[in-house]
């Protein structure tokens, strides 16, 4: 469900906003908004840049090469979601195009492919999770657009992970059953969430793990989770106990 209460349509733009600024979209977007969803001249929409906020547009002058927004006031002002990075091994295309958008939903701040041991898909289009992304935020009202990391080892993350944030890893191979309990004693701040792949993680990435001190590792119940599935469940249990549903 959308936080904005509007069901006018929604834009990203990669422009700066400001009243009375007119933007000039491009052919892919212009395309978009005059024969997909049939928009003319005088028809307002939403915009947002993931920046400055977001802002009440009118379609200024509309052609068959060419169509300008003229932007008019200000209806939301720039806000983020907690500072909640997600961590996965990729998937493949359409399962990977899945957990983007879900995970965008849920209100990540970036997205963070890692290589495990058992990774089954190596090489990720970082356009197409981009273009998902975006497309996912027009949808669901947020105000900003994730950024994305370029895939890199599971055990370079660790290596270099930053001082301050906690590590949540979901691994049915946890000694808690429940993960709310498990999140129990953490102070909300600077979190990650990690979701391994579909073969589970090695033996040596659970070692790795247990001597983490910002590490904890938390089951997602007695069944066996899709990847795709396990995001969501996830971050579900994330955002009500640590995030913004808390």
């Amino acid at each position: 469900m959308s936080s904005n209460p509007s069901s006018a349509q929604r834009l990203f733009l990669d422009a700066p906003l400001s009243a009375g600024v007119d933007v000039t979209l491009d052919r892919n977007q212009a395309n978009y908004l005059l024969n997909v969803l049939r928009m003319k001249a005088g028809d307002a929409l939403l915009v947002f840049n993931g920046r400055d906020g977001e802002w009440r547009a009118r379609i200024e002058a509309a052609g068959k090469r060419e169509c300008v927004l003229a932007l008019a006031q200000q209806t939301r002002a720039q806000e983020y979601g907690p500072d909640l990075e997600y961590l996965f091994a990729p998937l493949k295309h359409a399962r990977l195009d899945y957990m983007v958008q879900k995970a965008v939903e849920m209100g990540v701040r970036r997205l963070r492919p890692v290589l495990t041991r058992r990774t089954q898909v190596s090489r990720v289009n970082l356009e197409r999770m981009r273009a998902n992304a975006i497309e996912a935020a027009e949808q669901c009202g947020i105000l900003w657009i994730p950024e994305i990391l370029e895939p890199e080892p599971l055990e370079s993350a660790i290596a270099a992970w930053e001082a301050g944030r906690r590590l949540i890893v979901c691994d049915e191979a946890a000694s808690h059953a429940n993960p709310a309990e498990a999140l129990r004693g953490i102070t909300a701040g600077r979190l990650a969430l990690l979701i391994g792949p579909e073969g589970g993680f090695a033996p040596e990435e659970r070692e790795l793990f247990t001597r983490q001190p910002f590490v904890t590792v938390v089951s997602l119940g007695p069944r066996i989770l899709r990847a795709d599935t396990a995001a969501v469940a996830a971050l579900a249990v994330v955002q009500s106990c640590l995030g913004d549903w808390a």
